[in-house]
């Protein structure tokens, strides 16, 4: 028999409803809930000091150029170099990467201008010295291959990079830096033996004190393109016989140990942000500090993305950045630095 049912109650809406509390101990969002917070608990801090300028000096110029394809960045003349070694100084960078560019005259199969005392990277190394002291870390890439008529990092026999001739020009190379000031020499060709070389030459000819910044893991990386329009590469084919691949991961660190067992005082991986992985090994294993080389690609593709209104440049720079510290890098090589240490600093 039916029941009969008084007047139907209408539901109260759903935001109205008490819903049953969730009996939580963790609330991983409490400490979320303001900035202020967020900056207390944050687990990954960039510091100004962590941060290096990778900066280009190119002979014969007497005004800076504009790099088309490295968005605020400049080929620099000596003296535009020495304001821009005085301006990351003032903004409390941690150092500048200085890349030579010499007149393409003064190129040759050898690379004999990277060891002049009169060459453009030693001109600028002593420049930025002059101007910064020692108040900012003044480190030389070590490498042949601005300086090559060919655009490879060492010397050729018979179309291949020859590994022992070329070791023995990076000795007299990184010499050469020291001489003229640079505090870190930066070996990039990632020749074999290249660290332990360089450091019997250093102390054979007095600097002792000069360190290696060892580019330990550097891949054959198609981000790469940008640097060589700033440098005016003269690359004929390319450089996978000497940079690993980058398919290999356990080869980044196979790589480092060797550095480190040839007295490397600090090491590098370089791409950064697509090697993290590699860099995560790297800094777990490294008894030394660890740097990271944002490089030219990467850098390029965040400003010219921002450029477009795509995204935010100041938070894809400052997201890419912390990525690369937490991922255990204590140094980071980033054309943003500047940009980067005001943002830092405010």
């Amino acid at each position: 028999m039916p029941v009969a049912c008084g007047p139907s109650r209408p539901r109260p809406p759903a935001t109205d409803r008490k819903l049953p509390r969730v009996n939580l101990l963790r609330r991983p969002r409490r400490l979320r809930t303001t900035p202020a917070i967020r900056r207390l608990v944050r687990e990954t801090r960039v510091s100004r000091s962590q941060l290096v300028w990778p900066l280009f000096a190119g002979e014969g110029l007497t005004a800076p150029v504009a790099i088309s394809s490295l968005p605020g960045q400049q080929r620099h003349s000596l003296d535009s170099l020495a304001r821009a070694a005085e301006q990351a100084a003032a903004a409390g960078l941690g150092g500048v990467m200085l890349f030579g560019v010499p007149l393409p005259e003064h190129k040759d199969a050898t690379g004999s201008q990277a060891l002049a005392a009169d060459g453009i990277l030693n001109l600028a190394i002593a420049r930025v010295r002059e101007a910064a002291g020692d108040d900012l870390v003044v480190m030389a890439d070590t490498c042949l291959d601005e300086f090559t008529d060919h655009g490879h990092c060492g010397v050729l026999r018979d179309g291949v990079v020859d590994n022992d001739a070329t070791v023995e020009a990076y000795v007299a190379q990184a010499v050469s830096q020291a001489d003229a000031g640079a505090h870190l020499v930066s070996p990039s060709g990632m020749m074999d033996g290249q660290v332990a070389a360089i450091r019997r030459g250093l102390d054979a000819a007095g600097f002792e004190q000069v360190g290696i910044l060892a580019y330990a893991a550097k891949y054959a990386s198609a981000f790469y393109g940008p640097f060589r329009e700033a440098v005016a590469s003269t690359l004929e084919g390319d450089r996978r016989s000497y940079q690993q691949d980058p398919a290999n991961r356990r080869e980044g660190l196979l790589e480092t140990r060797l550095d480190l067992d040839e007295g490397a005082d600090l090491v590098m991986v370089k791409p950064a942000g697509y090697y993290l992985d590699v860099l995560a090994d790297v800094a777990a294993g490294s008894p030394v500090p660890v740097a990271a080389y944002q490089v030219s690609g990467e850098y390029a593709m965040l400003v010219g993305a921002a450029e477009r209104g795509w995204l935010d440049r100041r938070a894809v720079l400052t997201e890419s950045v912390t990525a690369i510290v937490r991922a255990g890098a204590d140094i980071v090589l980033t054309y943003a630095a500047p940009e980067l240490a005001g943002w830092l600093e405010q």
